[in-house]
C-alpha cells in the first residue's frame, strides 16, 4: 500500500476525535488511524465496573457534549464508550480501525507512517495517542516472587477473575483506591501501598469537587505554574463516581478495613518491604488538599460564599514496614503506580528528559508535527474530557492556517 493524505491523526480517543471534529468543520481532508476501535483505551484498559470520576456535565467534547438525563451522574464504561461511538458517528469521523502506526518518520517535507499494510504519507501529522500510555513500575518491582500473580491495573477486570486469597495493591491514586475498595467489598483482605496523592471530598458546599476545580480556575493552571516538571505526574484527587459518587481516600479505606502501608521498597522472597512513611504520605495528601482549598477560598471570597470545608487533622495511624505474603495469604499483586509517556515510535527529537513532547499549543519544533491530549499540553485540563476540545480547536486552526487558504472556521475561540 502506498497512499497520501493531507492530515493524519493518530488515535481515535477524545483528543484525536476532537481534532477531527474541528478539521471537519474547516473542510480539511484527513484520516484517523486507530490501532483498535474508537475509544479503545476506555474499552480495553478499564476494569469491568469502571465509571467516570468526573460528572457527566463535565463531558464537553466539541459536538459531543453530554446531553442525557443525569448530568450529575457518572457514566460507566459501557455508557461512555457508547457516547464516544455516537459522537464519532454523528460527524462521520474518518476512522480507520485496526490500523496501528508502528513508526513515524520524515520523508521530504512531510511524513511517512508505517502501518500493518504498508506506508502512508502525510503532509501533517497529529499524534493523539493518549496522555497515559505506558504503565510505570517502581524500582525493585522485579523482586516480587515469580510465583505471585501480578497484574497491571489495565489487566484487572473484576474480583472473581483473581485467584482466591488476599491482594496487595501497589499505588494509591484514583485507580488504586477504587480497586482496593472493590476488592475489599468482595470479601478480600486488601493491603494498599500508599504514595503521596492528593485528595478532596466528593462534594463541598452543595457542589461536586469538579465544579469547584472548574470554577476556581484550578484546571487553568499551566505547566509553568508547577513547582517542577515532575509535578506533571501528580495524580488526580482520590475520589470515586461509583454509586453516584462519594468520598474515597486513605481515611475512608482505613475505616472500612483496608490495611494501608507505606510506599513499596522491594522484596526478599515472600517478604515485601515498605517505607515507614505512611503518616508522611497522608500529610502530603492533606497539604495538597490545602493547596486546592486556597483556590476554593479565593473563589468564596470573590463571590461572598462561606468556605465549605476544612482539611481534617492527621488521623494518627501508621502502617507496618514488612509484609509476609505467604503468611498473609496474598496471592495477587496489582500494580497501579501510574503511567509515563511512550513515544518511542515517533522518530523525531522533540521530547524532554521525561519523555513528554516539547510543544507550544500542540505544535512541535518540526513543521507539520502536532501533539494532542498530552498531560498539561497547555493547561491542567488538557487531557480531560472537560478541556481537550479547547486544545483541539487551537491545533486545528493552526493546521488550517499553515496548510491552505483559511476557509470558514467553526467553533468559538477559547
Amino acid at each position: 500500500m502506498s497512499e497520501s493524505v493531507d492530515v493524519a491523526i493518530i488515535g481515535a480517543g477524545q483528543a484525536g476525535l476532537a481534532t477531527s471534529w474541528y478539521l471537519k468543520e474547516a473542510g480539511v481532508d484527513h484520516v484517523i488511524l486507530e490501532a483498535g476501535r474508537v475509544a479503545e483505551t476506555w474499552r480495553s484498559r478499564r476494569w469491568d465496573s469502571f465509571c467516570l470520576v468526573t460528572p457527566n456535565w463535565s463531558v464537553r467534547l466539541p459536538g459531543g457534549e453530554y446531553s442525557g438525563p443525569e448530568p450529575d451522574g457518572f457514566m460507566d464504561r459501557a455508557a461512555l464508550v457508547d457516547h464516544f461511538q455516537r459522537w464519532s458517528d454523528s460527524f462521520h469521523a474518518p476512522v480507520r480501525d485496526g490500523c496501528q502506526v508502528s513508526a513515524l518518520d520524515a520523508e521530504g517535507d512531510g511524513f511517512v507512517l508505517s502501518l500493518p499494510g504498508g506506508k502512508l504519507r502525510a503532509r501533517t501529522v497529529v499524534v493523539a495517542s493518549g496522555g497515559y500510555q505506558r504503565a510505570h513500575l517502581p524500582a525493585n518491582a522485579e523482586q516480587i516472587p515469580a510465583t505471585m500473580t501480578q497484574l497491571l491495573a489495565e489487566e484487572y477486570s473484576n474480583p472473581a477473575a483473581l485467584a482466591p486469597g488476599a491482594v496487595l495493591v501497589i499505588g494509591s491514586g484514583q485507580t488504586g483506591c477504587q480497586l482496593a475498595e472493590e476488592l475489599h467489598n468482595a470479601g478480600r483482605k486488601v493491603f494498599l501501598s500508599c504514595g503521596r496523592c492528593p485528595w478532596a471530598p466528593r462534594r463541598m458546599g452543595g457542589h461536586d469537587i469538579v465544579w469547584w476545580i472548574a470554577e476556581t480556575g484550578f484546571w487553568q493552571r499551566t505547566a509553568a505554574a508547577l513547582p517542577s516538571p515532575a509535578a506533571r505526574l501528580l495524580g488526580n484527587p482520590q475520589t470515586t463516581g461509583r454509586g453516584g459518587g462519594y468520598d474515597l481516600n486513605y481515611r475512608t479505606l482505613h475505616k472500612v478495613g483496608v490495611e494501608l502501608v507505606g510506599h513499596y521498597l522491594g522484596a526478599e522472597g515472600d517478604r515485601v518491604r515498605f517505607a515507614d512513611d505512611l503518616a508522611q504520605s497522608i500529610q502530603a495528601g492533606d497539604d495538597l488538599a490545602r493547596g486546592l482549598m486556597k483556590w476554593v477560598m479565593a473563589l468564596c471570597e470573590t463571590r461572598g460564599l462561606p468556605v465549605p470545608w476544612e482539611v481534617p487533622p492527621p488521623p494518627g495511624f501508621t502502617g507496618r514496614t514488612e509484609l509476609d505474603l505467604r503468611a498473609e495469604g496474598v496471592t495477587t499483586v496489582i500494580w497501579t503506580s501510574g503511567y509515563r509517556p511512550d513515544y518511542g515510535w515517533v522518530h523525531f527529537p522533540v521530547f524532554d528528559d521525561m519523555g513528554f513532547p516539547v510543544q507550544v499549543d500542540g505544535r512541535s519544533s518540526v513543521p507539520g508535527l502536532y501533539f494532542m491530549g498530552v498531560h498539561f499540553q497547555r493547561k491542567a485540563q488538557s487531557a480531560v474530557l472537560y478541556g481537550v476540545g479547547e486544545d483541539a480547536e487551537i491545533v486545528a486552526r493552526d493546521i488550517v492556517e499553515n496548510t491552505r487558504p483559511i476557509p470558514a472556521f467553526g467553533g468559538t475561540s477559547p
